[in-house]
């Protein structure tokens, strides 16, 4: 577990002055959720992006690249999956990155970092041995690339294997498919773990504003790797630590970057992603107003209206005058009409209308009982006649 360095937190702002993290205490003070008071912190999730991206889809290996092989190193060749953007990271700067590995023998997936929702920290320079091909591939990456790295294993886990992974056996050659999230310039080589209290929350509130800039120019990917590299620095051995103000200061940081990658997933219709990070705010922060919203949002694409509406009328309740709450609700209940009347005209095109009981005109029954009661007054003489004649 890393050790946490207290000291009085701050955060450097924008004008480089040393400044307090102020926790946000307004969430929409009845103003619209997507455009409350504190949309500096947090994102809008109106309107729409054609950015298209995300983490891999499962598969039962590595997947296969039509791209051009380049040999970064005797034992590690590199294709590019997606390009990425900007300059590439240089020596002891520290890179966060997702993956997915697998024995190229045998084809096994021994690690996936995507599952866990937490980026990987690795310092260029001084990165564990069995990370030297990776390390080496990661130099070459640009920040949002993506890429398939062949690694020897003289680079990998080397002669005896891995003991944490008893799949990785000895001598075998790795496949990563990697993602570089990002990378931070630190010409000391400085690790998240050497790091004081608040240079953690400066770091990552900083890069909780350059995500907050690329959403405005409609980067949305772009924006959701700097929030999660701010999120990274939030670590949970970090938070886990923290207690008290060190704790509601760091979250006034961790929390609005979940919320916005939210927002920024929800803007890709990458819905069930979205209500994962809502989640994630949500058991720090059951009354989270912003968390239920969105992730009612979510849900509500998604098909899912009674959930939806079970977090939209929990956040309702915590603020009822919020417009964009009523309106998500409104919504739904106009639905839930369509879809009653829908299955009102199907049931009623199955079983067909109720058959009306057929009415005798009035004039037909009249005749009808004058000519019974004559048959029978003719019956009761004819009767008479023959006992008399008896």
């Amino acid at each position: 577990m890393e050790e946490v360095k207290q000291q009085p937190i701050q955060t450097v702002g924008q004008d480089g002055e040393i400044e307090s993290v102020s926790k946000d205490s307004s969430l929409t003070n009845g103003t619209s959720l997507e455009e409350g008071p504190d949309a500096k912190e947090e994102i809008v999730t109106e309107g729409s992006s054609f950015v298209h991206g995300g983490p891999p889809q499962d598969d039962n290996g590595p997947p296969k690249v039509d791209s051009a092989v380049e040999s970064l190193h005797e034992k590690v060749t590199k294709q590019i999956i997606k390009e990425g953007h900007g300059e590439k990271p240089s020596k002891y700067s520290t890179c966060f990155l997702h993956y997915k590995a697998w024995t190229e023998s045998t084809q096994h997936k021994f690690e996936d970092t995507w599952q866990e929702l937490q980026l990987i920290e690795v310092v260029l320079g001084k990165e564990k041995k069995e990370m030297a091909g990776l390390a080496i591939g990661l130099s070459s990456m640009k920040s949002g690339e993506r890429a398939l790295l062949h690694v020897g294993w003289e680079l990998g886990y080397g002669e005896e294997g891995s003991f944490s992974f008893p799949n990785v056996p000895p001598k075998a050659d790795i496949i990563y498919e990697v993602e570089l999230v990002g990378f931070d310039e630190t010409k000391e080589g400085k690790a998240r773990g050497d790091m004081t209290v608040e240079e953690r929350i400066s770091t990552a509130d900083r890069r909780r504003m350059d995500g907050n800039a690329l959403f405005k120019e409609e980067k949305l990917e772009e924006a959701m790797q700097q929030y999660e590299m701010a999120i990274a620095y939030m670590g949970d051995d970090f938070m886990f630590q923290l207690f008290g103000k060190y704790q509601e200061m760091a979250l006034a940081v961790k929390n609005p970057c979940h919320l916005n990658i939210a927002a920024c997933l929800i803007k890709l219709k990458r819905y069930e992603d979205a209500i994962a990070q809502c989640t994630i705010v949500l058991a720090e922060d059951q009354n989270n107003v912003k968390a239920l919203f969105r992730r009612g949002k979510a849900k509500s694409e998604l098909g899912q209206t009674d959930a939806a509406r079970e977090d939209f009328l929990k956040a309702r309740k915590l603020a009822p005058e919020d417009k964009a709450i009523l309106k998500e609700l409104r919504v739904l209940a106009e639905d839930d009409k369509m879809v009653y009347q829908k299955q009102k005209e199907l049931y009623k095109g199955l079983f067909g209308p109720r058959p009306e009981p057929k009415q005798t005109p009035t004039g037909t029954s009249w005749l009808v009982f004058v000519w019974q009661w004559l048959l029978s007054l003719f019956h009761r003489l004819f009767r008479g006649q023959r006992l008399k004649a008896e």
